[in-house]
């Protein structure tokens, strides 16, 4: 067997971002492996027959690369982040390949990791978190694993049409137009994980269906995957009934975040009362992401901890 396990980055840029300044980038995989890292022109290598350490090895290169492509500047906090998570669970076991994606999807942390293993897990999972912790961008990633490989047959994604401060009658255009705002972060999702035009043919083959969740009642969902995204904007009477279009084969996601509600006072929220009556039965996963698992821009990290903090202290 060929001890030598070389990475070619094609890209120099890159390449110097995953190296770091005099290297330091480089000492600290050094470190985490516990074995040397070659460079060469624009190759990567361990001297190593070891296959788990050459997977290791392989896994950090890639979310590096992965990283910068995405447009993150600071290589040091990449690094840290990684080698962070890359000790602390099987990242590569809970990362999301999608056949024909743009890029593989990674857990950024230990609790969208847990997220992730809980989708596999479950059949339905419940996902509450804050603005830009990735709920809705793992669901979409991990239904759209499921369907392209031929798991389920379709993915359905809906949200609650609710009005927050501007009436659907007065915006322009017909009802499509009219619903088209809501719905469109999630055509964002799915543009962020597959070309454009591969959305599109699978939206125009009716195998990804986007709708308002209005348009659930009376129908029954077998063999699909199904996201209910905005969960917090639903009433009790919306959730039951989203809930109970489940049928075989299928798996269900909700995802919401419950400090952003836009329901009229002394209206429950639909998710609100779900995690308080389905927590504990078995087959249903919860999970909550916080602050710590924002992956915006570092500024929405800050704000969210900000509003964290002022709702611990009431």
């Amino acid at each position: 067997m060929e001890s030598v396990y070389t990475i070619v980055v094609p890209d120099t840029d890159v390449l110097s971002c995953v190296c770091g300044t005099n290297d330091n980038n480089l000492k600290l995989i050094e470190e985490h492996l516990g074995i040397p890292v070659f460079t060469r022109g624009n190759e990567l290598s361990v001297d190593t027959e070891d296959v788990s350490l050459r997977q290791q090895f392989r896994y950090i290169i890639d979310r590096i690369v992965d990283e910068v492509c995405d447009g993150s500047k600071d290589s040091g906090d990449i690094i840290t982040s990684v080698l962070n998570m890359e000790k602390r669970a099987d990242m590569e076991s809970t990362s999301i390949l999608v056949p024909g994606a743009i890029k593989k999807v990674y857990p950024h942390t230990q609790h969208q990791a847990d997220y992730i293993q809980s989708m596999r897990d479950n059949d339905m999972v419940f996902c509450i978190g804050a603005a830009g912790s990735g709920k809705t961008f793992i669901a979409v990633a991990e239904a759209l694993r499921l369907v392209l490989s031929h798991k389920v047959s379709r993915l359905v994604i809906t949200r609650p049409v609710v009005e927050a401060g501007e009436s659907l009658g007065f915006l322009p255009g017909d009802l499509e137009d009219k619903i088209n705002p809501y719905l469109r972060p999630l055509y964002d999702s799915m543009e962020m994980i597959l070309p454009r035009e591969t959305v599109k043919r699978l939206v125009e083959a009716e195998i990804i269906d986007i709708a308002p969740l209005a348009y659930m009642r009376g129908r029954t969902l077998n063999n699909c995957v199904i996201i209910l995204d905005e969960a917090q904007n639903t009433t009790k009477e919306q959730m039951k009934m989203f809930l109970t279009r489940m049928g075989e084969n299928s798996k269900v996601f909700i995802t919401g975040d419950i400090t952003q509600i836009d329901l009229p006072k002394k209206v429950v929220s639909g998710l609100v009362h779900a995690t308080g009556l389905l927590e504990g039965i078995e087959g249903i996963g919860f999970l909550r992401l916080t602050a710590e698992d924002v992956v915006r821009n570092p500024l929405v990290k800050k704000i969210v901890k900000a509003y964290e903090n002022e709702q611990s202290n009431f």
